[in-house]
C-alpha cells in the first residue's frame, strides 16, 4: 500500500507536468491509482520477467523528469513530441517482446579449443591441414 501511495504521488506529479487542465490531471491520477490497485500483481509478474520493460519505465521516469526541469525554466516542450516518442518506444519494445518470444532457437554455444598434442601443432611449426586455394589461380581460367 505504501509503495501505491508513492506511485500514486508520481502520478500527481507526472499528471501536473504533462497537462494544462485540472481535469485531465484528475483523471489520471484516478485511472493510474485504480490501475495500480487492481492490477498491480500482474504488472509486477510481467515487469519481473522482462527487464527490459522495467528500462523502458525507467527512461520514461527519465524523459518525464527532463520535461519539467525544462519547463520550469519557461521553455515549453510540445507534448506531441514526448507522446510520440513514449508511444514509438513501446511500439518498439512490443516488437522485441513479439520477437524474443517467438524464437524457438536455442542460443549458439561455441566448440572449446582444440588442443593438439603433436609436436606439429607448436607455434611456427606447419600444419596437416591443407592450404587455401592460391588467390592468383581463378576459376575456369
Amino acid at each position: 500500500m505504501l509503495l501505491d501511495m508513492v506511485f500514486s504521488l508520481d502520478s500527481v506529479i507526472t499528471a501536473v507536468g504533462m497537462a494544462n487542465h485540472v481535469a485531465v490531471m484528475i483523471t489520471a491520477v484516478v485511472i493510474a491509482v485504480g490501475i495500480m490497485l487492481f492490477a498491480s500483481g500482474p504488472i509486477s509478474d510481467f515487469v519481473n520477467q522482462h527487464p527490459t520493460i522495467r528500462m523502458l519505465a525507467l527512461a520514461f521516469l527519465l524523459l518525464i523528469g527532463v520535461t519539467l526541469v525544462v519547463e520550469s525554466l519557461h521553455v515549453e516542450i510540445p507534448k506531441g513530441y514526448i507522446y510520440f516518442a513514449m508511444g514509438f518506444s513501446v511500439f518498439v519494445e512490443l516488437l522485441n517482446l513479439r520477437a524474443s518470444a517467438g524464437s524457438k532457437l536455442k542460443p549458439v554455444h561455441l566448440h572449446q579449443p582444440v588442443v593438439a598434442s603433436h609436436p606439429a601443432s607448436q607455434v611456427g611449426a606447419t600444419s596437416d591441414v591443407p592450404p587455401a586455394a592460391s588467390p592468383t589461380a581463378s576459376p575456369g581460367g
